[in-house]
């Protein structure tokens, strides 16, 4: 197979900064067995494609996931079916070193609403593993019914990845969200119960990450998990980020420490670079030294618009210096940036469709959430979620009135808990009138094992918007129709040892008309 490197960088993604990122030679020697030690993933289904991801990285763990400082010529195959005998597009990308040898291909020219299979192969080595995506319905067209996953927070060292084993099994899924938290960026913990009551049960390699070599061998460890694999190969994914990618808690120019803005700006970006490379995300995800357009949207015909937003990039600092500065009272959760303004006019441009359908994907809690403790007499709602943003909040909710939706759903992550809900039209009323419909996900693997629903039921009798709240790992699954949105809430029996099984704890049903929830 002969490769012309000039094409072959252009084949890379089509930027102008891909023709000048490696002057080294092409890569003419075999890598050997397995290069494609981090799996395969596609991403952003489009009608008539999706991106294709993999890097190579045959020794994950070690300097430079074991590959040699040089551009390696990569093979693509998209096919209609599993055994590659119809093959519908292929060509050649490249590997570079400059982007970790991760390779991401914009396939295009694909029949809309159709299922696909796509591999990767590199010369003298093992072909790559098998993944499936379907491409969206084409513009307008009438759909029947939309499946989406819906899962993050995957603390590595807290539990192992059997829920992302259920629902790579999960029948007919168009799309997985996962909302944020894909690394945890922490160092090497002990192994078993620790002072704050979490258990460890498998630990990260090396210290606390801050250079770009960090976060690249952390995301390798993360993606080395075959649980993790098999559901990037089983669906596209639209993804998101959240605060642990970089630094906890972490608002647009400030980290949670105190670090000046041109400092954390350097971990910032390896952070985001990091992120860039290990996702199935398009040229319009790429890195610049101002950051990253992460927020972005996906359409399904006429059934549904999805919202991917970013709540980290463009928010104000947490007020009260996120909490610590007591007293805090409601009052003084006044931070105006959730979204940044030039998010937010993007995002009221688009809640103007004529979808049956609006999914706003985002990372943290936008109902009012008071989370006090059992004994307390005080509300208390956390800095970091919407309840500190208020003003952004009140600015979201008043762009869905103008818009005079019904058909509004949040999903969420972040706190790794199931919570079901309605968002008050009101904070003051939280009975009054509802705005939309939150589901959201709890966590992976973070917070182990859990308490169940019990310890937790004074947070329903503090909320009466809220109609779930369960301290169980897990994911959930939305079963769209035009008439009727559709969530099971699944539900670990365990984490914290391999082997878990997976049940359905609750559904619930909403229908377009109303932002009113329904057990199903």
């Amino acid at each position: 197979m002969k490769f012309d490197r000039r094409e072959l960088l252009k084949a890379g993604g089509g930027l102008a900064i891909f023709t000048s990122l490696s002057r080294a030679p092409l890569h003419a020697k075999p890598l050997g067995a397995n290069p494609f030690s981090l799996g395969i993933a596609a991403g952003d289904p489009w009608p008539d494609g999706f991106v294709i991801w993999t890097r190579l990285a045959p020794r994950p763990l070690d300097e430079h996931g074991g590959m040699p400082a040089v551009a390696v010529p990569v093979r693509w195959e998209v096919a209609e079916d599993d055994r590659f005998a119809r093959v519908v597009r292929s060509g050649d990308a490249v590997a570079v070193p400059e982007l970790a040898h991760s390779v991401h291909v914009e396939v295009a020219g694909l029949q809309p609403h159709r299922r696909y299979w796509y591999r990767f192969i590199v010369t003298g080595s093992d072909v790559s593993p098998i993944g499936t995506a379907r491409t969206a319905p084409a513009s307008g067209a009438l759909v029947d019914r939309l499946r989406i996953g819906v899962a993050g927070c995957q603390n590595y060292e807290m539990g192992y990845y059997d829920a992302w084993k259920h629902l790579a099994a999960e029948p007919d899924l168009d799309l997985i969200f996962h909302y944020g938290d894909y690394i945890y960026e922490g160092g090497r913990s002990t192994l078993g119960i620790q002072p704050n009551g979490a258990n460890i049960v498998r630990q990260h390699a090396g210290d606390e990450i801050y250079s770009i070599d960090d976060y690249r061998r952390r995301y390798a460890q993360y993606k080395s998990d075959p649980h993790l694999q098999a559901a990037h190969a089983a669906a596209a994914f639209a993804i998101s980020f959240d605060d642990h990618e970089i630094d906890n808690n972490w608002a647009g120019a400030f980290d949670q420490d105190g670090t000046t803005p041109e400092i954390f700006a350097l971990r910032r970006f390896a952070g985001l670079q990091a992120w860039y490379e290990h996702m199935p995300v398009r040229k319009a995800q790429f890195p610049t030294l101002g950051g990253l357009t992460a927020f972005r949207r996906l359409d399904y015909g006429r059934l549904m618009r999805m919202h991917v937003l970013d709540t980290r990039s463009f928010r104000s600092d947490q007020p009260c210096n996120d909490g610590k500065i007591k007293p805090c009272p409601p009052e003084a959760h006044d931070a105006p940036e959730m979204l940044g303004r030039a998010q937010e006019a993007w995002l009221h441009e688009g809640l103007g469709n004529s979808s049956s359908w609006n999914l706003l994907a985002q990372q943290v809690i936008v109902m009012p959430a008071d989370l006090r403790a059992l004994d307390a007499t005080e509300a208390r709602h956390a800095t970091d979620l919407w309840d500190g943003y208020r003003p952004a909040r009140r600015r979201l909710i008043q762009s869905i009135r103008d818009h005079r939706l019904t058909n509004v759903v949040f999903a969420t992550g972040d706190h790794h808990r199931h919570l079901i809900g309605s968002v008050p039209e009101r904070d003051e009323d939280p009975e009054g009138r509802k705005v939309a419909v939150e589901f959201q996900a709890a966590s992976i693997t973070t917070n182990g094992n859990g308490k169940g629903e019990r310890a937790f039921a004074h947070v329903l009798r503090n909320n009466p918007h809220f109609d779930l709240y369960t301290d169980q790992r897990g994911y959930q699954l939305f079963d769209v129709t035009p008439k009727a949105w559709t969530t099971a809430v699944k539900v670990m029996d365990r984490v914290e040892a391999p082997g878990g099984s997976i049940s359905t704890l609750a559904t619930f049903v909403v229908t377009p008309e109303a932002p009113v929830l329904h057990r199903g």
